[in-house]
């Protein structure tokens, strides 16, 4: 394999990969039992809600896979982040929270992506069966125009999850920044420990940052595919 390659090949698993696992280091980083700190995770989220009046929104225990739920009004919290006395529970639980409070005021970005996850839900899966039709299809028929067309079709599809995953940027990067740290900041967590603060919510987001570039490199192996 050329080096060129190799060299490629390094940078975009770098790319990747490389914001998610600095992510992962700072929450695990953060994550120690903090006797100090005056509540759990799930204290703060019910606290933060009730403070915000944030109306019919309540606050769930799962195990894993911290997030906010818009169609149900749900803050869905990790057992750890849950039942944690950390700094990483306590500023996941705001940065979640802060989800909720974009849903109150009627936040374009989070309804534009709650509308399009809707729709991803079955655009994956066609997108998926066309492009793996589109040579059988393309033979039977004789006619290359059908080929083309499912083609533009079949990309289309597949083109509905990268867009979800773009105009979440945007939305985790408010929930962090705009709606969770100038509420921590308030005084829930003292000043000294801001910017720890800051680098956890930095790591929240960044894990769609990983995502985003997950979801543009599996749109490209499709092309790449394709193409051959």
């Amino acid at each position: 394999m050329p080096i060129i390659a190799v060299i490629a090949i390094v940078l975009v698993l770098t790319v990747v990969f490389g914001p998610q696992l600095w992510a992962h280091y700072i929450l695990k980083h953060h994550s120690r039992h903090r006797a100090e700190i005056p509540g759990t995770g799930g204290e703060l989220a019910i606290h933060l809600i009730e403070n915000s009046k944030l109306e019919g929104v309540t606050v769930e225990r799962i195990p894993q896979g911290d997030h906010y739920d818009p169609l149900t009004k749900i803050v869905r919290l990790s057992e750890s982040v849950y039942d944690g006395k950390s700094l990483t529970a306590f500023v996941v639980a705001a940065h979640e929270v802060g989800h909720a409070i974009q849903d109150k005021f009627d936040y374009t970005p989070l309804k534009l992506r709650t509308r399009l996850v809707m729709l991803t839900q079955v655009s994956e899966r066609i997108g998926a069966t066309i492009l793996v039709a589109l040579p059988f299809v393309t033979v039977l028929t004789g006619v290359p125009a059908t080929g083309t067309l499912l083609f533009f079709i079949g990309v289309s599809v597949l083109l509905v999850p990268v867009a979800v995953h773009l105009v979440t940027l945007p939305v985790e990067f408010d929930a962090s920044f705009r709606r969770a740290l100038p509420i921590l900041a308030l005084g829930y967590v003292p000043r000294d420990e801001l910017p720890a603060a800051r680098r956890i919510l930095t790591a929240c987001a960044l894990t769609y940052v990983a995502a985003s570039l997950s979801a543009l490199l599996n749109f490209w192996r499709w092309i790449y595919f394709l193409r051959r």
